[in-house]
């Protein structure tokens, strides 16, 4: 059984962590199907949305494997954490919108994994954090870059040097979730939310999550240098003309991503 799931189904990709057993952490092996996934999706035009989650409902993820870590010499870390943190780099940097389906437990690399997707809903009570600090290393898959940007400077250095663990309704408090749901609505919800993107124009999609990220870190000036040029790929697409044509026909649109 691979420890990377995919299931694509009505235009969406299903990623799941399929190490139930170990909390789904993340080994070597997983690491790389994870790389593999990840590529694939990218490159798959008929993907609008992409969902991440872990098997079970106990762990989302709870990071690096410790058990492996154990046995590995300074190489094979260093090699572990280049490959996560270029995952979660390729995650993030997805052309589709993505959604952390946080199930259960997401420490370290998972949470990290969660600061990677644009959107994360948890379970409510599900416990998370970066405690990396705690077992004498420091956030390595873009922990200490993306937690500062959502939540600040000051409260990014008490979660990290403190390796505090809180729950998901402190983490909705602070901006790092979307929503905090029952377990049994974790699932529809999460799908809800593609729905609402997928209705959408495509690449008008792709354009704006593209001016979002990339604008936010920069100045001000590049930011809307930037969005005026996405905007400009959305004008000639087939799309913006179905979409003025639907609503004076008064029917819903028919996006071809075109």
């Amino acid at each position: 059984m691979s420890t990377i799931l995919l299931q694509k189904k009505n235009n969406i990709a299903f990623v799941t962590i399929n190490r139930e057993e170990v909390l789904n952490c993340f080994d070597y092996i997983t690491l790389s199907r994870f790389r593999e996934v990840v590529e694939e999706v990218h490159l798959d035009p008929e993907v609008k949305a992409v969902l991440f989650t872990g098997a079970g409902d106990k762990s989302f993820s709870a990071g690096a494997d410790l058990k492996e870590r154990k046995i590995l010499n300074e190489k094979e870390v260093r090699r572990n954490v280049k490959v996560i943190r270029d995952v979660f780099n390729s995650i993030a940097s997805l052309p589709q919108p993505t959604i952390a389906a946080v199930n259960g437990y997401a420490f370290g690399g998972g949470f990290e994994l969660m600061l990677a997707c644009d959107f994360a809903i948890a379970v409510n009570g599900v416990v998370m954090g970066l405690t990396e600090t705690n077992w004498a290393i420091i956030p390595g898959a873009g922990g200490t870059q993306r937690l500062p940007r959502l939540v600040g400077e000051m409260k990014a250095k008490e979660l990290i040097l403190t390796a505090k663990k809180f729950a998901a309704e402190e983490a909705l408090e602070m901006g790092l979730l979307l929503k905090v749901v029952k377990k049994h609505e974790l699932h529809d919800t999460c799908l809800q939310i593609a729905a609402d993107i997928m209705k959408n124009g495509p690449v008008a999609v792709k354009q704006a999550k593209y001016a979002i990220t990339s604008g936010m870190n920069t100045d001000l000036q590049t930011g809307l240098e930037m969005e005026a040029k996405a905007y400009e790929l959305t004008i000639p697409t087939e799309d913006r003309l179905e979409a003025l044509a639907a609503f004076n026909e008064k029917r819903n649109p028919e996006f071809k991503g075109k």
